[in-house]
């Protein structure tokens, strides 16, 4: 595990809020599966930042697995940053301008 605080943006929480809804409207199942991946994903990145591959305005991305979202995240030398739960088909690089407003974790 890294040493580096981890921090997400609110209209990050508030992206994984409307998803969890939108899946709790269809199934109990499926939004538990969904909060248990995103968890799984926020765990992996905050274990090993680093390994996860480039990609828009100097972030990171991890693919969740089985539903069609991204954790998009940045770190600097003393935080992770998630800046966005992104949907695999909304607009890339929507969310760059999300640099303030980050709550710890």
């Amino acid at each position: 595990m890294s040493n580096l605080s981890l921090k997400i943006h609110p209209e990050a929480i508030a992206e994984a809020a409307a998803a969890r809804q939108w899946y709790q409207m269809r199934s109990h199942e499926a939004a538990g599966a969904f909060l248990a991946e995103l968890d799984l994903g926020v765990k992996s990145i905050r274990d090993n930042p680093e390994i996860y591959p480039l990609y828009l305005h100097e972030t990171r991305r991890y693919l969740l697995h089985r539903f069609p979202y991204l954790l998009i995240y940045r770190t600097t030398s003393t935080t992770i940053q998630i800046v966005a739960i992104a949907h695999s088909r909304r607009q890339p690089g929507y969310w760059k301008t999300r640099d303030s407003s980050l709550r710890s974790e």
